[in-house]
């Protein structure tokens, strides 16, 4: 039987394997996978490459990949020199905005390629497949109620 330290491991491999499928690094996916789950909530770079067994060099620049993308926020303490890292508040949130805005302007970008092909047979007709997938989406996100609250004690308790 496993013990809980490696169910949180491979609960963080899982979340790395699926944003990997988006084109997201395994390190990076561990990284936060493992800060989703680790208690304390703030980790050192060290306390991370320990837990997920990532070499510094490689660690550092998923640090850096995932603060950039919203995911993570960073600290120091008083008195160290030590970086904290946490999940940055309302990650998701951030996250999923950017990508639903990501698809407002490639809504834009299809609909200046349906100007551009014009009559086009192939070329026009490929553009139109993506133009319709992408309005659909905007529909979809247009009508979509607001997303649940990020606060403590709401939205967040799980049935099971």
């Amino acid at each position: 039987m496993t013990n809980e330290r490696e169910q949180r491991l491979e609960w963080a491999e899982r979340i790395a394997m699926y944003l990997a499928r988006d084109g997201v690094p395994p390190i990076a996916g561990r990284v936060l996978g493992w800060l989703m789950i680790c208690d304390p909530p703030e980790q050192s770079a060290g306390q991370i490459s320990d837990a997920i067994g990532a070499s510094r060099a490689s660690l550092t620049s998923n640090l850096r990949l995932l603060t950039s993308m919203g995911f993570l926020s960073w600290r120091t303490r008083p008195g160290e020199r030590t970086i904290y890292y946490r999940m940055a508040e309302d990650a998701w949130a951030v996250v999923v905005q950017r990508q639903i805005a990501s698809i407002a302007a490639f809504l834009d970008i299809t609909r200046d390629g349906l100007a551009l092909a014009g009559g086009q047979e192939g070329g026009a007709e490929r553009v139109r497949q993506a133009h319709a997938m992408f309005e659909w989406m905007a529909k979809v996100f247009d009508d979509a109620p607001p997303p649940p609250s990020s606060q403590p004690g709401r939205g967040d308790r799980v049935e099971g």
